[in-house]
């Protein structure tokens, strides 16, 4: 359980807008980059396969192959750096953590999509 005192001390660095996505999903994480005095957006794309800790301290993970081999970076969910998550597809996952995925290759990594459930909006436009 955490302090109280450190919650509403992390309250000020927290996101507003919340990012709402899941283990499973692929998504686009639009990263900002410094070039000298020039911002620019860097698009990361690829599944989630883990998400952990809670306020300041959450992050999550992506994998995504890039010239045949396995490429992970994890993010801070409450990073100024994070511009954005998009959400292009929803996978139906089992399991919080992904890892098996290291291990696959090709079609194997496929995930089953997850049809919208009743109440929530679908998300691609």
């Amino acid at each position: 359980m955490r302090h109280k005192l450190l919650d509403l001390a992390e309250q000020s660095s927290l996101r507003e807008n919340k990012l709402n996505f899941a283990v499973g999903d692929t998504v686009d994480v639009h990263t900002r980059i410094l070039e000298g005095n020039k911002e620019r957006i860097q698009i990361f794309g690829g599944v989630v396969i883990a998400k952990r800790g809670q306020g300041m301290n959450e992050n999550f993970t992506v994998r995504r192959i890039v010239a045949g081999e396995g490429v992970e970076r994890t993010f801070p969910v409450n990073s100024p750096k994070v511009a954005d998550v998009v959400v292009k597809r929803h996978a139906r996952v089992r399991r919080a953590k992904l890892f098996y995925l290291r291990d696959r290759v090709g079609k194997a990594t496929r995930l089953r999509e997850r049809r919208a459930r009743a109440g929530e909006a679908e998300t691609n436009t």
